[in-house]
């Protein structure tokens, strides 16, 4: 269904030109993009600020147009002029600014593939490589890192009226889920996730950093293209599963990331396989190669396998990453592996 509407979308969408290049905005044109998130539109026209009245007209054309497609339930459409296309990267003008070496966006197509899991696991693998690193989990609808930390408490403000990251294994970490209560629904619009998210990046004192991993909420909508474009990321690593399914929602994230000029560093398979512990054999419950053929597709680093594996997810529940529990572990290694390979890529 949203793979039918953005379609649809590019069908309107192309039969306007970019007042600035004359050029038609099709899915061809790297200044606009548009992604369907359950029938939520958001759809972004990068201009240079100078111009930007001359996209009003086409904003709203775009708009009235889109809101009349079935199966379409909000329309946002973003004239974002924060943007330089000849400035991709190194760019000083991020709205979400934090002093830290790299920041990388951890992100999945769909939910429930692992991507917290590997979110906590990749940050105590770099910070056992003694590099300073934080964890910021921008699940506002879903925060799990509190839970899979171990730690619960409340963040205190300093004297700049800026929240002081909480710290455990050696990691610096905030999430909305230390602020709100753990059972309570967050039923939030759009406008207070982007205002939440830019306080857990401006209104926080997260200090020098190597790295700041991001874990995102699943999928493609607002939330994940306002960090893509608001804060300096370093690339992003995309989690999927082996099946199809999976898959299918990755290949979102990926054109997503490459829509906003965001480099993917790599992509990991999740519950690649099931060691048996009575055959010792390995069991690939999900089908076989599937994210490592993605990536040859993609031409994008394919970063490992990660296996199901029973004592992860004890840890994950207990609230220990494997590195601290198991360091010797086989699932450890393949952490610190992946950690070393992302740290000697981004030197």
């Amino acid at each position: 269904m949203s793979d039918d509407i953005l379609s649809i979308i590019y069908t309107f969408s192309k039969k306007f030109s970019d007042p600035e290049t004359n050029i038609n905005f099709d899915p061809k044109n790297q200044n606009i993009s548009a992604v369907v998130n359950e029938g939520n539109v958001t759809i972004t026209l990068l201009v240079k600020g100078q111009t930007q009245d001359l996209y009003i007209n086409i904003a709203r054309l775009l708009k009235k147009n889109v809101e009349q497609i079935s199966g379409v339930f909000s329309v946002n459409v973003i004239i974002n002029s924060d943007i330089d296309r000849n400035k991709k990267t190194n760019t000083d003008d991020k709205k979400f600014k934090i002093d830290a070496r790299n920041i990388i966006a951890i992100a999945s197509g769909k939910g429930g593939v692992g991507k917290s899991t590997f979110s906590v696991n990749l940050a105590t693998a770099l910070h056992s490589l003694n590099l300073k690193i934080g964890l910021l989990d921008a699940d506002i609808y879903g925060p799990s890192i509190p839970r899979m930390m171990g730690i619960s408490k409340k963040p205190i403000m300093n004297e700049n009226k800026k929240l002081i990251p909480l710290e455990n294994y050696g990691l610096k970490l905030m999430s909305i889920g230390f602020i709100l209560d753990s059972e309570a629904p967050t039923i939030w619009r759009g406008p207070m996730v982007m205002k939440a998210l830019e306080q857990m990046f401006n209104g926080v004192e997260w200090g020098k950093l190597d790295y700041l991993i991001i874990d995102l909420p699943p999928g493609t909508g607002d939330a994940q293209l306002t960090l893509a474009q608001s804060s300096k990321l370093s690339g992003s690593i995309v989690i999927s599963t082996p099946q199809d399914v999976a898959i299918t929602d990755a290949r979102k994230g990926i054109n997503m990331f490459k829509k906003v000029n965001v480099g993917i560093l790599g992509i990991v398979e999740n519950m690649s396989y099931f060691m048996c512990d009575n055959c010792n054999q390995k069991h690939y419950i999900f089908s076989k190669d599937g994210v490592k053929k993605e990536a040859e597709k993609f031409n994008i680093p394919f970063l490992g396998e990660i296996p199901i594996d029973t004592n992860l997810r004890i840890q994950s529940d207990k609230g220990v990453p494997s590195l601290i529990d198991n360091p010797d572990g086989e699932i450890s290694k393949k952490f610190i592996s992946i950690a070393k390979n992302l740290n000697k890529s981004l030197s």
